[in-house]
């Protein structure tokens, strides 16, 4: 077991806590491992009820996964990249599949990977220190640990929104759109943790009755706008209906989108079509992990973490520089299976 994840059980509850407080709890390959093995444990322990997954101490609740790492590998041999990515989703493959109730508390900053720790959660918490968002695209990666199933099966076109600019979502806006179950105050978040102690079996009753009115969702006036102006799977079209609108928000939000990877923003509105017909969950983060295990170790992830993490000039250099100089021909290679001896499993 790692340092960087607690894991113990109080009584008929089993506990995940996240504990890298440095990195905003963002998890490595050791945090994954180490899930995965406690949800194995559990899984034919009766003395173990539910199961809750937060953070230690600090601001949190999860803000991604080992970028650095990633880079680093994906500009070798990637051999280190696509084990955690296995593993990594081989976890999001056990939670979203597990029989027990697991609730997760996504109180604080809730990005990529911790968005895949917390989704397939059958209860989710949302507070007011809720910051929820899928911003790969800004760093030449795309929204996966099964980003592609969860986003393309928000109302209309909100989650290819997402998927493009990496827009921040706040905890009402979260709830408001079924990412979170319920949205408490993060003064009551001790109380519900030690009621579900009390009461493993009706953790909906323990939320439900702690769980206050969340204030208006902000995204939910501009869903008709973001339903025409998204409405293409071609991203050329997405840039040329915010740009015949005109108006200061299409406006900004295009300036937002030339911020980011063409090449990634082409991945991911591929990514969420295909997505919305998989069968099932497994067969998602099987394209997803042959997707990652080709684009980690392409120009635009390395130096989107170049840009954005490392040198911090928030200046990337993307190669194709537009849409149009990404073609259908790179798109189909970075989605090409990959071979079955190398292929995703769920274990």
């Amino acid at each position: 077991m790692t340092d960087d994840l607690i894991v113990e059980s109080e009584g008929p509850v089993g506990r995940i806590r996240l504990n890298r407080p440095k990195a905003l709890h963002a998890l490595n390959l050791a945090m994954c491992e180490g899930v995965l093995e406690a949800l194995e444990a559990w899984r034919g322990d009766a003395a173990v009820e539910a199961i809750v997954v937060d953070h230690a101490e600090g601001r949190g609740f999860c803000a991604g996964g080992d970028i650095r790492m990633l880079a680093a590998s994906g500009a070798t041999d990637g051999v280190e990249a696509r084990a955690f990515f296995h593993a990594e989703y081989r976890m999001n493959h056990r939670l979203f599949t597990y029989a027990k109730s697991i609730v997760a508390f996504m109180d604080g900053i809730t990005m990529g990977g911790g968005v895949g720790l917390a989704l397939p959660c059958r209860f989710r918490v949302a507070t007011e220190n809720t910051k929820f968002a899928m911003p790969e695209t800004g760093i030449g990666l795309f929204p996966d640990v099964g980003g592609g199933w969860y986003l393309s099966r928000l109302p209309g076109r909100i989650g290819q929104y997402l998927a493009l600019t990496g827009h921040r979502l706040d905890g009402a806006e979260c709830l408001a759109l079924g990412l979170a179950t319920h949205f408490l105050t993060s003064d009551a978040l001790d109380t519900a943790k030690a009621r579900i102690g009390e009461t493993p079996q009706d953790i909906a009753g323990v939320l439900d009755a702690l769980a206050v009115p969340a204030p208006d969702a902000k995204i939910l006036a501009r869903k008709d706008q973001i339903d025409r102006l998204f409405a293409s799977d071609v991203l050329e079209e997405i840039y040329a209906a915010l740009e015949a609108d005109g108006g200061e928000w299409a406006t900004q939000t295009l300036a937002t989108l030339k911020t980011k990877s063409p090449q990634t923003m082409k991945v991911s509105l591929r990514l969420l079509h295909e997505g919305a017909a998989m069968a099932s969950f497994a067969d998602e983060m099987r394209q997803e992990y042959a997707v990652g295990a080709h684009v980690v170790q392409r120009h635009d992830f390395i130096e989107g973490v170049r840009a954005v993490i490392v040198d911090k000039d928030n200046a990337p250099r993307w190669d194709p520089a537009t849409p149009e100089d990404v073609t259908d021909h790179v798109i189909d290679q970075i989605f090409a299976p990959l071979p079955e001896d190398e292929a995703w499993t769920p274990g």
